[in-house]
C-alpha cells in the first residue's frame, strides 16, 4: 500500500491531473497513446539494432540513416507519454509493460541482410502510422485535440521516414536510378 502524501493521498490520487476531458476519455486516450509509446521504444531498439550490425556497399548512407530515424523515434516517446501525464493518464513504468503493449517485434537473428533491415522497418514504420492514425480517431472520437496534433506530426515524421526507406531500399535500374 501507497504511503500518504503531504496532502494526505494516498497512491493514484497522488497523480491525478486536472483535465476537462472525462474519465473515459483519459482512459481510452491513454491506452491507445501507450501502446505507440511501447511500439515506438520497441522500434527505436530494432532501428539501432540495425544501425549497429548494418554492413554492404551502403553500409555509410544507410548507417546514419538509421541513426538519423532512431534519434527521432526515441525523440516521440516523452511528448507522448508526458501527454498521458497532462491529461490525467498513467503510462508505462518498464520493460515488461513496454513488452505487454508492442507490437512492433524484435529481429534477434544473427545476421540481417541491409536490403531486409530496410524493408522490416518499412513495413514497422508503416504499422506505426497505421496504429497512429488509429489511436488519432479515438483523440477524435473524445475532443482531445491536443494529442491529436501531436500525432500529426508523429504521423508526417514516420510518413518520412517510410519515404527515405522506401527510396533506399528500391534497387538501382542501369542508369544507377
Amino acid at each position: 500500500m501507497a504511503s500518504p502524501g503531504r496532502s494526505g493521498l494516498q497512491g493514484d490520487a497522488m497523480l491525478e491531473t486536472p483535465t476537462d476531458l472525462s474519465s473515459d476519455a483519459v482512459q481510452a486516450v491513454s491506452e491507445a497513446i501507450n501502446g505507440l509509446v511501447a511500439d515506438a521504444f520497441s522500434l527505436y531498439l530494432k532501428t539501432k539494432n540495425f544501425h549497429w550490425h548494418v554492413s554492404g556497399p551502403h553500409f555509410r548512407d544507410y548507417h546514419l540513416m538509421l541513426d538519423e530515424h532512431a534519434e527521432q523515434i526515441f525523440a516521440s516517446t516523452d511528448p507522448l507519454a508526458e501527454r498521458v501525464r497532462k491529461i490525467g493518464g498513467k503510462t508505462l513504468r518498464g520493460i515488461g509493460h513496454i513488452e505487454r503493449l508492442r507490437r512492433i517485434q524484435d529481429n534477434e537473428a544473427d545476421f540481417v541482410s541491409a536490403a531486409d533491415m530496410l524493408r522490416e522497418l518499412l513495413a514497422d514504420n508503416k504499422a506505426m502510422a497505421a496504429a497512429m492514425r488509429q489511436a488519432h480517431e479515438v483523440c477524435d472520437e473524445h475532443d482531445d485535440v491536443a494529442t491529436a496534433s501531436l500525432l500529426e506530426e508523429l504521423i508526417d515524421q514516420t510518413e518520412r521516414r517510410t519515404w527515405f526507406l522506401f527510396e533506399a531500399s528500391r534497387s538501382a535500374d542501369d542508369t544507377g536510378h
